[in-house]
This record gives C-alpha cells, structure tokens and sequence, in this order.
C-alpha cells in the first residue's frame, strides 16, 4: 500500500516529522487523532471527558478500518496511544510500512511538561506517568515497527534522512 506510519509516545514529534516527510515525500499527510476531532467536531480531551478512553480507543480503530480501505500512498501520524490494541496494530501493519520513533521518557517531559491538552498526562506527577506508560508501550512499539528511529538530540533533516532510506529499504524488499 506504500503507506508511511509513524507510531510513538506523545511528544515524539509523528505530527511534525509526519508533515515534514510529507513534503520531502510529496504525498498527503494524515493525523489520525485530527482527522478524528474534525469528525467528533470535539478535542480528543473532551471525547476522554465525555466518553472515556475505551471510547476514543474504537473511534481510532473504525477510522483505521477506513484508511485500509481507500488509503494509498500517505503519510499517516498516530495517536500515542493507538498501537495498544491488538487489531490495530494489525491493521496498521496491513497499511503499510510501521516507523516507530523512539524517545526517552527525560525530553518526552521537556517537550511536554507545560502541554495541558494531553488527557493520559493531566494531574500530579507528569513525570512518573510518562515512565509508566512509556514501560508499558516500548515493546508493543517495537513489536509493530517495521523500522526504529530514535529521535533524541537529532534534528528533522537527519531523522527525515533515515526514515526515507528506512523506507526505501523496505518497499523494495515488500515489493
């Protein structure tokens, strides 16, 4: 399918690499968790609010279902949280090549220390929540990626770089 998906921990930079490989690439960029606050017209903190995480956990996989079907060639960003369930991971596999960009739990709470819009971080001891959840998300990560990017003290054109030859290096074997 030719597709790019960039998996991770919030604060991993999959929205802002996702754009930027989107040029360098020239094909679309999505956002899986925008795509799905312009569908709900709410911010993924209100759809926790209102309706839970399991709520927003099957909202991600129905639009999943929907790039399957009719999505080629793209540039996809996914939620933090998105690869935890076990369908997803495969339908994400099924879409294409899976990137997995790595990050250490120290500048995930530098970039994120004052972002109040992520639900999972709210309350006291950002910090720990962010070991926590990291401890627990790493090896469901890894096992997903097709490709592994560590991104810490690396500027965009370099992590660009080695996703683009990741890549290329997997579409010629895949194809």
């Amino acid at each position: 399918m030719n597709n790019v998906i960039l998996i991770g921990f919030m604060g991993s930079g999959k929205s802002s690499i996702g754009r930027k490989l989107s040029y360098r690439l020239q094909r679309t960029f999505i956002d899986t968790d925008k795509q799905i606050e312009r569908e709900q017209d709410v911010s993924i903190r209100e759809i926790f609010a209102q309706s839970g995480e399991e709520t927003f956990r099957k909202m991600e996989t129905a639009y999943l279902e929907e790039l399957l079907d009719n999505c080629r060639n793209q540039i996809i960003s996914t939620g933090g949280g998105l690869p935890l369930r076990k369908k997803n991971r495969k339908l994400i596999q099924a879409l294409g090549c899976v990137v997995y960009l790595r990050v250490t739990a120290d500048t995930i709470y530098e970039r994120l220390k004052n972002d109040t819009t992520r639900p999972l971080l709210q309350g006291d001891v950002p910090k720990e929540k962010i070991n926590t959840l990291l401890k627990q998300r790493v090896a469901i990560y890894e096992s997903v990626a097709d490709l592994v990017i560590d991104v810490d003290n690396k500027g965009f054109d370099e992590i660009l770089d080695e996703i683009q030859e990741g890549v290329k290096e997997y579409e010629a074997i895949s194809n």
